[in-house]
């Protein structure tokens, strides 16, 4: 199997999906929107003291950031690996309720600061950004291909697994010495956690009828744990249809199978693109190639 390369190339600047770009436009004119309309940051960032009644903003602080370069070209390189796996009507699933469980968090978390500190600055520091679903998608690539190494920038290569917890450690790391942590830290650590959780135990697999993941690869043991517990105390996995339910036991071999079909399909996908990515990358330079003989 060949080693993928997150890098510059003709082939990487194509093949963004329809739904990607329009995600896209939606960050972007968010962000167009506040730079134009500096109070609108008041009904669509997450402030604490005012979420109520403005419940809203638990959805909308996601989707107009500050960073929206970053955030846009992240969303687009990421999401035509992801979304030709899970479908066009999951993809758009997963993004919605990891950015409403990971703004639910951060509300309640910055609550709690509130009455531990007495410190009106987590009542009414206004949050916002895209940095929960990232790192969500983080997990998603970690679910999908988890030993696929992956070249970044020709300067290492990491296996897929670990792209969650390193993440994590930069942002933890990156927060010491960085004045505004606050405005992306908390998204990151509660991002990849809800999404970990959502992948687990909520999302539907087609293919089976079956909802989450079978596999046993927490993202960190102690707190997945705990959800784990919750989750799963008397079965594995849940059904809604045919399939084992409540107090059954799953067939022998079934969550090893199921979990290696994934990881299959996830490599071929990836696979298949990168292919695709070269082909166009080399009928480009085989079209400038031409054009220089025709001018000589």
């Amino acid at each position: 199997m060949s080693t993928p390369a997150i890098s510059g190339g003709g082939g990487l600047l194509t093949g963004f999906t329809k739904l990607c770009k329009g995600l896209a436009v939606v960050l972007v004119g968010g962000h167009i929107v506040v730079q134009l309309f500096p109070p609108a940051v008041t009904y669509l960032a997450l402030i604490p003291a005012r979420t109520i009644p403005f419940a809203w903003n638990l959805l909308t602080a996601g989707y107009f950031e500050q960073t929206v370069a970053v955030s846009t070209f992240a969303l687009l390189f990421i999401g035509k690996l992801l979304e030709p796996i899970w479908g066009s009507k999951e993809f758009v699933k997963f993004i919605i309720v990891v950015n409403l469980l990971t703004y639910v968090c951060v509300f309640i978390t910055a609550i709690a600061l509130y009455y531990a500190t007495r410190l009106e600055l987590y009542l009414y520091m206004p949050i916002s950004g895209f940095h929960g679903v990232l790192s969500g998608f983080l997990v998603g690539i970690k679910q999908i291909i988890p030993d696929q190494e992956l070249s970044v920038f020709g300067i290492a290569k990491i296996k897929a697994k670990w792209l969650p917890s390193i993440m994590i450690l930069l942002s933890v790391t990156a927060s010491f010495f960085l004045a505004d942590s606050a405005a992306y830290l908390p998204m990151i650590i509660f991002g990849t956690y809800m999404s970990w959780i959502y992948l687990r135990y909520l999302q539907r697999r087609s293919e089976t009828n079956f909802r989450g993941d079978p596999s046993d690869e927490p993202v960190i043991s102690p707190i997945s744990s705990i959800f784990h517990r919750m989750f799963c105390g008397r079965s594995e996995i849940s059904s809604d249809g045919n399939g084992y339910g409540v107090g059954e036991t799953p067939l022998p071999g079934s969550d090893s199978i199921e979990a290696s079909r994934r990881r299959e399909r996830g490599a071929r996908a990836l696979e298949e693109r990168l292919a695709t990515e070269r082909l166009v990358a080399a009928k480009g330079a085989d079209g400038s190639h031409i054009d220089a003989s025709e001018e000589v």
